[in-house]
């Protein structure tokens, strides 16, 4: 006789990751560092041959502060926003490059996605905006993911409505 099982799994009507987009790994990171720190090797040990050992402080400072804001960038690059859409609720979670977690959630009868757009209509924001809240919503996309992202999600917006 055959086993009846009952399953039941809720689908989100929308569901998407937001990254920031970096063409640059951890591997390319130390590549690119090693690079940098042989290349001002070169001019630090023509100038400490002359005698002139300022410079090679300087140089320091500009090779560490480089290394400072790569490293940064590359810690920078993990952050993300999870948007899900339900039937009866939206949520938004921000996960920034530390790994902090803010949750927000919404009703999607009430919140409202407000795209901003320069003169020339290209989108430069957007946000989910309520009576007491406003959030700014993919704030590292460029230009055109922000259009596409508005134009799929503002589609499953007005679904859930319905």
């Amino acid at each position: 006789m055959r086993k009846m099982t009952t399953q039941t799994q809720a689908r989100p009507l929308f569901a998407a990751r937001l990254t920031p987009q970096r063409s640059l790994g951890r591997s390319g990171l130390g590549v690119v560092l090693a690079l940098f720190v042989l290349s001002a090797g070169v001019p630090v040990a023509v100038y400490a041959s002359i005698g002139a050992w300022p410079v090679v402080g300087f140089v320091a400072v500009v090779v560490g502060l480089a290394c400072w804001a790569f490293l940064v960038s590359l810690k920078d690059g993990k952050r993300y926003e999870q948007v899900t859409l339900w039937p009866d609720q939206l949520e938004l979670k921000q996960v920034d490059g530390a790994g902090k977690e803010t949750l927000t959630r919404f009703n999607p009868n009430v919140v409202k996605l407000v795209v901003d757009r320069d003169f020339n209509e290209r989108t430069t924001g957007l946000h989910l905006r309520t009576r007491d809240r406003d959030l700014v919503l993919g704030g590292f996309l460029n230009a055109d993911e922000k259009s596409s992202f508005a134009k799929a999600f503002g589609t499953a917006l007005k679904r859930a409505r319905q």
